[in-house]
């Protein structure tokens, strides 16, 4: 699946080295300070962060921590020009999950970025049964369990219903917009309106019974899946 990063980084030659390393395999967002950054991770699904440590308005580390309680799954690189121990032993008690010094490789940032997502599909992929205390979702039988009234219940789903669940559930935590959800359930060639997406987000709600609530409304932008982990 075609992936998601988002820079956060105020100089211009960095994005373009990014840009031009990355472009063939993931949409390359970018954010020249710690708002801008906020904002398009609140407007977009990203699956990876590529975050400077000194912007314009502020320190990297903030939104580092801010992201631990927020969207804790999300994968973080630090970018820094320093490369002192303490740096790095404050970013990854901050929630970083890799560090790469200025100047660097193209050729590495890019090995390491795919490496970083290919064991995240491959996790990903090797359970069957995805659990929350509200809901169970097996993925190769395409069955869901709900809690309803104190007790699991099997509930039906259609084939696209299902799929629909599923692209919440592999994006736990995630602001998702209406545009990309079109694009991955329908696909981008289907003349399928933004309403529509409301409309089956509301009957899969109703499907949900106890566990509607873990698919949130994102107010002007889409949609977002909250479960509580057991």
């Amino acid at each position: 699946m075609y992936k998601s990063i988002l820079l956060v980084e105020d100089s211009k030659e960095i994005y373009q080295i990014v840009n031009q390393a990355l472009s063939r395999v993931a949409d390359i967002k970018w954010g020249k300070s710690l708002q801008e950054g906020r904002d398009l991770i609140k407007e977009n699904s990203i699956d990876l962060l590529l975050l400077d440590l000194e912007l314009p308005d502020g320190n990297g580390i903030e939104l580092c921590e801010e992201l631990q309680s927020t969207h804790p799954e999300l994968p973080i690189f630090l970018l820094t020009a320093h490369d002192q121990l303490s740096d790095k032993v404050l970013g990854f008690s901050a929630g970083a999950d890799d560090y790469i010094t200025k100047p660097f490789n193209s050729l590495e940032l890019k090995a390491r970025i795919e490496a970083k997502l290919r064991k995240l599909d491959i996790l990903m992929k090797s359970s069957d049964i995805l659990e929350w205390n509200e809901l169970s979702i097996n993925k190769s039988s395409q069955t869901l369990k709900v809690i309803s009234d104190g007790d699991w219940e099997n509930v039906e789903l259609t084939a696209l219903e299902f799929k629909l669940l599923m692209y919440f559930a592999v994006n736990e935590g995630k602001v998702l917009n209406r545009e990309d959800i079109l694009d991955e359930i329908w696909g981008q060639d289907v003349h399928v309106y933004s309403r529509s997406v409301d409309t089956h987000v509301s009957k899969l709600r109703k499907k949900l019974l106890g566990a509607s609530e873990t698919i949130e409304s994102v107010h002007g932008v889409g949609y977002k899946f909250c479960p509580t982990s057991n």
